[in-house]
């Protein structure tokens, strides 16, 4: 009896242990994150991006970690409340998907542009880091590509009620 007991317990754990990660596949029930609005202008050109926010600390060590699809419309703005230095870049460890990540200023001017790829290896010692080489105070992930086909980069710029005090939630 004590040997079943154990068999069935062990099941249900198993069980349990495999539903969780289901819910975890696409990221969004690892941590909650409020959203904003984000508004990328180049020339003539806007792109609206819904965009979890990544404030704290433990918001930025996620990030978009796992997740096995973005909406092209989505992302993820990372907001710090100093400027961050140009060797503090951002890497992929437990990413999934392709990214493309720019960086601004505190103005909301932005000042780099990087392509970045999923990183297969066991360790986060083992994934490049993606530096701005250039000093900033937010930085936002979207779909690879989604930026570029834009015509959005460098010079363009960031917007978001966000940035002035008024957030938008799920």
């Amino acid at each position: 009896m004590r040997r079943s007991l154990s068999f069935m317990v062990g099941c249900v754990m198993l069980v349990s242990c495999s539903a969780s990660d289901a819910d975890v596949v696409d990221g969004s029930s690892v941590m909650a994150f409020d959203t904003t609005l984000v508004h990328l202008t180049a020339g003539n050109d806007t792109l609206t991006i819904l965009a979890e926010i990544a404030s704290s600390d433990a918001q930025k060590t996620m990030g978009l970690m796992e997740r096995r699809s973005l909406p092209d419309t989505a992302g993820m703005l990372f907001l710090y409340p100093n400027d961050q230095p140009a060797t503090a870049g951002f890497w992929m460890f437990r990413t999934r998907i392709p990214l493309e990540i720019l960086y601004a200023d505190s103005v909301g001017r932005i000042v780099s542009v990087r392509q970045m790829a999923p990183c297969e290896a066991q360790l986060a010692a083992g994934c490049p880091t993606y530096e701005p080489g250039q000093a900033y105070r937010m930085a936002l992930e979207v779909n690879a590509g989604a930026l570029s086909r834009r015509g959005i980069g460098v010079g363009g710029r960031l917007w978001s009620s966000v940035l002035q005090g008024s957030r938008v939630t799920r």
